[in-house]
């Protein structure tokens, strides 16, 4: 077994696992299946006004889309949702579509292929999440080169150095004040803005 399928299986164990469903015998089966698994799990119904902060995975029945805690599984910054569908039409399809579901179990609800679709749900998720980081940072990236481009022109204007100059004036400073260039970057550019308001500069 390669080693990022086993330590997805074994974070299983242990996972917060909330199904919301009815306390039917599908529900059952899919509350004990879950607890073989070795998952934490508790089932509730109907559905919470909202979801408990201690859980990290819903199994949620599609065709109560309209509650809150369907909607807050299906956030973006939700826990790993799996849709648990009775059947197909387009209001329940279209209700996937918006919930964003890493994963999908079709019912009748039987023991086979839940770990799969739990698995695959969760790494869906953690690629999700490192792809929400990896544009966090980006735009971090992006927002810092704009101020310290911004700070630049302002030091040209104001210094009346070329842009080379400013720029090495900024990496200095930010060495020297053991800052990043975009934090020096954003000190200049506030002082620019409470000068400009104090009248005491030209904003341009």
């Amino acid at each position: 077994m390669k080693p990022g399928i086993r330590r997805l299986i074994e974070e299983l164990r242990g996972a917060r696992v909330l199904v919301v469903h009815p306390r039917d015998a599908e529900g059952d089966a899919l509350l004990d299946q879950l607890k073989r698994i070795g998952c934490n799990v508790r089932g509730i119904w109907p559905p919470p006004v909202e979801l408990p902060n201690d859980v990290d995975t819903v199994f949620h029945l599609v065709e109560t889309a309209e509650t809150p805690a369907f909607i807050a599984s299906a956030s973006e910054g939700g826990p790993t949702f799996v849709a648990i569908v009775d059947y197909e039409n387009p209001t329940v399809l279209r209700r996937l579509l918006d919930s964003n579901a890493h994963g999908v179990i079709n019912k009748p609800i039987r023991p086979f292929g839940i770990l799969s679709s739990l698995v695959l749900a969760r790494s869906m998720r953690g690629y999700t999440r490192r792809l929400e980081s990896k544009v966090q940072k980006l735009e971090e990236t992006l927002k810092a080169r704009r101020d310290v481009d911004k700070a630049v022109k302002i030091l040209v204007t104001l210094k009346r150095v070329s842009e080379a100059e400013a720029y090495e004036l900024i990496r200095s400073q930010a060495t020297q004040k053991r800052l990043s260039m975009a934090e020096v970057a954003t000190t200049i550019i506030g002082a620019q803005d409470v000068m400009a308001g104090l009248g005491l500069i030209d904003e341009r």
